[in-house]
C-alpha cells in the first residue's frame, strides 16, 4: 500500500495559485503569476528530485494535470529526473469532463473520489502516490483523511491575494513537523504528517 503524499508551493500569506508562469492560472483575476521564479534554486531542485524520486503513481487535479501534460512530454530527455517518472508513471487525474486524456498511462477518476482514491492507494504497489499542486483535490482529501505527508514549499513573498491551499471552513486539523530545509533563496521546506484534530487551550493552563 502506498502513502499518499503532497507537494505544493505556497507563498508566505498561503497562496498557491500559478507559481510558475504568467498565463499559467489567471483565475479570478489573479495577476502574479510566475511568483516562483525568482527563488528557484539548486537547493529546491534537490528536493524535488527525491521527491520525484520516490513516486511510484500520480494523483492530480484537472488543472494541473492540463498545465502538466502541456509541457512535459515535449521534455524527452530520458535522464531528467522528473520529465522520465512523469511521462512513463500511471497517473491518475480527478475530472469529471475529461474523457480521452491524450498524455501516455493516464486514467480518469469522475465519480467517488475518496474511495478511489483509498483504492488507488491499495493497488500502488510501489512508491508514493503522489499529489502536485490540485489545491482543490488536495483539500477534499485532507478533509477525507487520505492524505499521510505533506511537503510545504514556503516562499519568501505576500502576495496579498489569490487561491490558498487551505481555505476558509476547513477542519482543525494538527500536524507533525517531520522535516525541515531552507535553500538559498531563503525557500523553507517543511515537512508534515497528519496528527489527528486540533487541541485547544489556555497559554500557561496545565
Amino acid at each position: 500500500m502506498a502513502e499518499l503524499t503532497l507537494t505544493a508551493f505556497v507563498s508566505l500569506d498561503g497562496v498557491m495559485q500559478a507559481p510558475g508562469g504568467p498565463d499559467e492560472d489567471t483565475t479570478g483575476g489573479f495577476a502574479y503569476g510566475g511568483w516562483l521564479a525568482p527563488f528557484a534554486d539548486e537547493g529546491m531542485g534537490a528536493f524535488m528530485n527525491e521527491v520525484f524520486d520516490r513516486s511510484g503513481a500520480y494523483l492530480l487535479g484537472r488543472r494541473t494535470y492540463d498545465i502538466f501534460s502541456a509541457y512535459w512530454p515535449r521534455v524527452t530527455d530520458p535522464e531528467d529526473p522528473i520529465a522520465s517518472r512523469l511521462n512513463t508513471l500511471p497517473k491518475h487525474v480527478v475530472s469529471t469532463t475529461l474523457t480521452d486524456p491524450g498524455w501516455e498511462n493516464t486514467t480518469v477518476v469522475a465519480a467517488d473520489v475518496p474511495a478511489e482514491v483509498a483504492r488507488l492507494k491499495e493497488r500502488t504497489a510501489e512508491g508514493e502516490l503522489q499529489i502536485h499542486g490540485s489545491g482543490i483535490l488536495a483539500r477534499s482529501l485532507l478533509e477525507h483523511g487520505l492524505i499521510d505527508e505533506i511537503n510545504l514549499l514556503v516562499f519568501p513573498v505576500c502576495l496579498g491575494s489569490g487561491r490558498r491551499l487551505f481555505a476558509d471552513g476547513g477542519k482543525p486539523t494538527a500536524f507533525e513537523l517531520t522535516g525541515v530545509r531552507p535553500t538559498g533563496s531563503g525557500i523553507a521546506i517543511h515537512t508534515y504528517r497528519p496528527a489527528g484534530d486540533a487541541r485547544f487551550g489556555t497559554v500557561g493552563e496545565v
